[in-house]
């Protein structure tokens, strides 16, 4: 099979594992594909999701924290895409029957005033493109099986994106040290996890300046308004029916996700 052929028939997959709720075999374990062919594959489907009237509104960067990048033998961040149809207001109940295998992650999101272009995009420049920071909570999910997947595959799964809760109160960020920004995540009342913002490459502008960077190698860049999600400081949380998760972040504020009692997909 030649390689268009070929990502057009993974894309096909994964576009159905999403709409039907019944999630694929890894596709490392069926194909050799390198990230060329991963990138390719998300771009397929990022293109099929703009022509069905959906809006992107920014990026989320992942594997940007050392463990992560360690468990899929990478040593740098992956991207993928943010639609306006994934946003879910803050405290609202999120249906399960939207997600697949959805995991919990908090993290700070950023919000930018002017476009920002790569290539030679550095953290300093990349801060001064940003408005600010709001609270967020990202839930992750996953079109291939029990989450058995190695970088191509969450690559070609849009980096794994699901849904997303924003806060609504926005702070500048030159009023935050971002390195130190802690988050404290809990879980009906009870603290599942923490972790501050050095833990995802040092300093999450730095994932900012990496996406500005990656993009350029696309021939695209990041646009004034965009939100970008620089991955998050803490371990990926599974979600169980009618789990209502906080994440409360110093000097920013707090965001709540709300889960249905619904069952999970089959």
């Amino acid at each position: 099979m030649d390689r268009d052929r070929l990502h057009e028939t993974l894309a096909d997959e994964l576009w159905e594992a999403e709409r039907t709720g019944v999630a694929v075999e890894p596709l490392s374990s069926r194909h050799e594909l390198d990230i060329t062919d991963a990138y390719a594959v998300q771009t397929r489907n990022v293109e099929r999701k703009l022509a069905g009237g959906a809006r992107m509104i920014g990026r989320k960067v992942g594997l940007t924290s050392r463990p992560m990048q360690q468990v899929l033998g990478v040593d740098e961040p992956d991207y993928g895409v943010l639609f306006d149809d994934m946003v879910v207001e803050d405290g609202d109940e999120i249906p399960l029957s939207r997600l697949l295998q959805p995991r919990v992650e908090a993290e700070p999101a950023f919000v930018l005033e002017r476009d920002l272009a790569g290539p030679g995009v550095t953290a300093g420049t990349a801060l001064a493109a940003i408005a600010g920071v709001l609270p967020s909570i990202e839930m992750v999910d996953s079109r291939v099986a029990d989450w058995k997947i190695k970088l191509v595959d969450t690559v070609a799964d849009n980096a794994s994106c699901g849904l997303l809760v924003l806060g609504g109160r926005m702070r500048k960020v030159d009023e935050v040290d971002l390195r130190l920004l802690g988050v404290v995540v809990s879980r009906a009342g009870e603290v599942v996890d923490t972790g501050a913002g050095a833990a995802v490459l040092g300093n999450p502008v730095r994932c900012v300046a990496w996406l500005a960077n990656k993009l350029a190698a696309f021939g695209t860049s990041l646009r004034a308004g965009d939100v970008v999600l620089p991955g998050s400081p803490h371990r990926m949380v599974p979600v169980r029916p009618g789990d209502v998760f906080r994440a409360e972040f110093a000097h920013v504020g707090a965001v709540t996700a709300r889960f249905s009692n619904g069952a999970m997909p089959s």
